[in-house]
């Protein structure tokens, strides 16, 4: 049944908005109006989608799902299939516990394609930018084994997962970061500000300053004339790399030169690995044939080297060896996911063992990032403090130098 968009006035005055169901608009109205509602403007959502100006608009507008509301909306989903709710009430509920018009409206839409028949996954399929293809995956092939609020969970804990690793990651790297860029503008600062009040006042001098005095003096100045070529310089390499990284075999030599780095690299492969070995675990625990997990999987990895190695582990399993043997070939996964494969190969129990790996290997992420951290918190402030004590110096120097020429 199409899914309107309305826009009424109540009985007491105020505008509602909201998303109902009718068989046309002429319907959508007449059951506002059985509800003492005066409607304003009523339009098909499905019409808004495949309108190119209103789909412009979605597009500035933004995703519906942020990746912590995404996990939120599936964890409540696969509560209410678990305890027995057809999967159409489960959607009308959510649609109507929603508080944002536009998750409103797609949850609207995806109710009104299943109860017209079409398979949760078909739907969700239809918003690309709201659900990825390991998403719909793993919906599809639970409606298919009949265990849908089982995947439903499994999937939520995947997302909470995923959630929990970046924010301790980006909670790992927010200091030295903040360190940084405080570091930078003080010395900006210092170097633009003070140094030039310094060279103004021993300008008429006729005695000799100091060396460290007269190269930050130098540097002040073609911090000055010339600071915005350099930022210029700066945008446009930024600019050029993200070019130059498009091309698929720049960025996957580029990212096999990041692995050999000596802490990042080490973050990175296992980082990759995690996600790899979760998603894996997850499509192969819902059913979904192994050939097409590990596609799937593949297309989890930010870093090219490593799918590129994840795709050729996947000729080999399609020529019949072994999943753990084929991961034990690539030396840019940890010989920790093999070896758990090969665990999970031998007892019949894979999803559990890749799961374990995936946990060991985000367990590694975070110790790795929060060592990290805490060498990088000292070095950054012992940087920032030699900076700035140069530039002191500086500005002492002919002070004390002109003193003694008084006395």
């Amino acid at each position: 049944m199409p899914v309107y968009s309305f826009e009424a006035l109540s009985a007491a005055g105020d505008t509602r908005k909201g998303v109902i169901e009718a068989d046309s608009a002429k319907a959508a109205r007449g059951l506002l109006r059985a509800q003492a509602l005066v409607p304003l403007k009523v339009e098909a959502v499905s019409a808004q989608a495949s309108d190119p100006a209103q789909a412009g608009k979605a597009r500035r507008r933004g995703r519906v799902f942020s990746a912590t509301a995404l996990a939120i909306w599936t964890r409540q989903l696969a509560g209410l299939v678990s305890s027995g709710l057809p999967l159409e009430r489960a959607l009308s509920s959510l649609s109507d516990e929603a508080e944002k018009a536009p998750e409103r409206e797609l949850v609207a839409m995806l109710r009104a394609e299943v109860n017209g028949g079409t398979p949760f996954g078909k739907a969700l399929a239809q918003h690309p930018r709201e659900f990825s293809d390991i998403f719909v995956a793993v919906i599809g092939a639970g409606e298919q084994s009949g265990n849908l609020g089982l995947v439903l969970e499994r999937l939520a804990d995947d997302l909470e997962e995923q959630h929990a690793l970046k924010a301790k990651l980006i909670g790992a790297a927010l200091y030295p970061a903040i360190v940084s860029l405080v570091a930078v503008v003080i010395v900006l600062f210092l170097v633009t500000y003070v140094v030039p009040q310094v060279a103004n006042v021993f300008a008429g001098s006729k005695r000799a300053l100091p060396l460290l005095t007269v190269i930050m003096i130098s540097t002040s100045a073609f911090l000055r004339n010339y600071g915005w070529l350099l930022l210029l310089a700066g945008v446009a390499g930024v600019f050029g790399a993200r070019l130059a990284l498009a091309n698929e075999k720049l960025r996957e030599r580029f990212d096999a030169a990041w692995l050999n780095l000596p802490i990042l690299g080490k973050m990175s492969r296992s980082y990759n690995s995690a996600r790899f070995a979760s998603t894996l675990a997850m499509l192969a625990a819902a059913g979904v044939p192994i050939l097409k997990a590990l596609q799937a999987a593949a297309q989890t990895l930010s870093n090219r080297a490593m799918r590129t190695d994840a795709l050729d582990a996947l000729v080999l399993v399609r020529e019949g060896a072994p999943l753990a043997s084929a991961l034990a070939q690539k030396k840019r996964f940890p010989g920790l996911l093999a070896m758990f494969a090969r665990l999970g190969e031998q007892t019949g129990t894979l999803p559990l063992m890749l799961q374990r790996a995936a946990k060991q290997l985000s367990t590694e992420v975070q110790r790795r990032a929060m060592q990290l951290a805490t060498l990088l918190e000292p070095l950054l402030i012992v940087a920032m403090g030699g900076v700035v004590m140069l530039i002191v110096l500086a500005v002492l120097m002919p002070i004390i130098q002109l003193n003694q020429l008084v006395k």
